[in-house]
């Protein structure tokens, strides 16, 4: 068995003028980070690798989000090919994990997140909203070989507020 945790980055500023991979969050994505967290506090258990996006509105969202959560910081690493919008390079990257990886976090983008959660994922779903987070199980025992898994659980910040 895998499970996949797919997490959108927070709501990102415009109001600084940097390039995209720069961009900050804003008080929203910042509070909504916040209580993502403490949400996936009360559900995580065990997490043996996550990957994130370099782009500074991720690695935010990701550094909030794991405050709350008692993961050793060993198993965290950026993953440049995660700052894709199209989701070729993201399912090259959670293809290519090592296989004793049995729960993998990735923290990324839009519409590449929200495809892959659909195209891998029993749900559909019409978008993974800023700091939403997909979870998926797949029964096999290879990351290469993903068959369509079950959606476990789906979080928006929405409801949580």
């Amino acid at each position: 068995m895998k499970t996949l945790y797919i997490i959108r980055h927070a709501k990102s500023s415009w109001e600084f003028d940097v390039t995209d991979d720069k961009r900050p969050l804003n008080q929203r994505g910042l509070s909504d980070a916040d209580l993502v967290g403490k949400e996936l506090k009360t559900i995580v258990k065990t997490v043996d690798k996550i990957l994130c996006s370099p782009a500074e509105r991720a690695y935010s969202t990701a550094k909030i989000i794991l405050s709350h959560l008692d993961i050793s910081k060993d198993v965290f690493s950026l993953e440049p090919n995660l700052y894709d919008f199209d989701g070729t390079m993201v399912m090259d990257v959670i293809n290519s994990c090592d296989d004793e990886i049995k729960t993998l976090m990735i923290f990324g983008h839009n519409h590449a997140f929200t495809s892959i959660a659909n195209f891998l994922g029993s749900k559909q779903i019409d978008n993974l909203p800023t700091a939403g987070v997909v979870v998926i199980e797949f029964d096999t025992d290879k990351w290469k070989d993903l068959p369509v898994g079950k959606t476990l659980l789906t979080i928006y910040p929405k409801s949580l507020r």
